[in-house]
């Protein structure tokens, strides 16, 4: 599996806008890719029906992984990319479903998204209605008690349609998660609240697909995945750096030297440059 394609439109996009959260981005581009092109149900020709199935993104601040990737389901255009964050533009910063209606969520206050994933599962069991809903969150929103209080709700409702996947890179805002607030033993303490728990590697095809398929076989109890993954994967400067969470603006440099680290050719990097 090779993202980088995905990786370099997203981080120019981000370069465009002038602020962004590149590093998270990266970590997460192939579990969304691979989601988007593999394993979620829905029907691109009308993103509204009640028998889809659901993503949220609750870790909201990596939606240019996301836009990156509906550009090439061809839910939106390539073209529309660059305009993220900039005024009455659709692609906000954070998902918005307001402006992008095939957005199941708008997320950016960390662990609100989760909740709301819950809920979605939970109404789709009461209807009856056999679809999944799956939920990335990041390591760091762990941190935050709504998703303990969501991790309960949803093991007691025995909620085998929802998928949790965490981007466990291992870094947040300002440091590791080890030195702001430790999240070990995590396969532990997800399994302690009722949940099925598989880890992959994050970054690999194959673990990824036999990871949604181990949560798609238990039909008794919410699946997490805990994806290990690197924190600016792609981009030798910023991978395992907490500088590169964001929000921050790429130098012309920077940018340069990601996109030939990605696989660009001079013209490409020439024209992403250029807008």
């Amino acid at each position: 599996m090779n993202n980088n394609y995905l990786r370099r439109k997203a981080l120019e996009s981000i370069y465009h806008a002038k602020s962004g959260h590149p590093g998270g981005v990266l970590s997460c581009i192939d579990i969304i890719e691979y989601l988007f092109s593999f394993e979620l149900n829905f029907d691109i020709k009308d993103l509204t029906k009640i028998d889809r199935d659901r993503f949220i993104l609750s870790k909201g601040h990596s939606a240019p992984a996301l836009y990156a990737v509906a550009a090439k389901a061809g839910i939106i255009s390539e073209e529309r990319l660059n305009g993220l964050r900039k005024i009455n533009h659709e692609l906000q910063a954070h998902t918005h479903r307001t402006s992008t209606p095939w957005v199941e969520a708008s997320t950016g206050s960390l662990g609100q998204g989760f909740s709301f994933a819950i809920g979605e599962a939970y109404g789709l069991k009461m209807q009856k209605i056999n679809n999944r809903v799956y939920v990335m969150i990041g390591d760091g929103e762990m941190q935050e008690g709504e998703i303990w209080e969501g991790a309960m709700f949803a093991s007691h409702y025995s909620l085998a349609n929802l998928c949790m996947i965490v981007d466990y890179n291992k870094l947040q805002s300002d440091d590791t998660n080890a030195n702001i607030m430790g999240l070990e033993p995590l396969r532990d303490k997800w399994d302690s609240f009722g949940w099925n728990v598989i880890e992959i590697d994050g970054h690999n095809n194959l673990d990824i697909e036999n990871g949604f398929h181990d949560a798609k076989k238990c039909n008794s109890k919410p699946s997490v995945i805990i994806a290990n993954t690197i924190k600016g994967k792609g981009v030798s400067y910023m991978e395992n750096s907490p500088t590169w969470h964001g929000s921050l603006k790429l130098s012309k440099e920077d940018f340069s030297t990601a996109l030939t680290e990605l696989g660009a050719t001079k013209n490409e990097i020439k024209v992403a440059i250029n807008g």
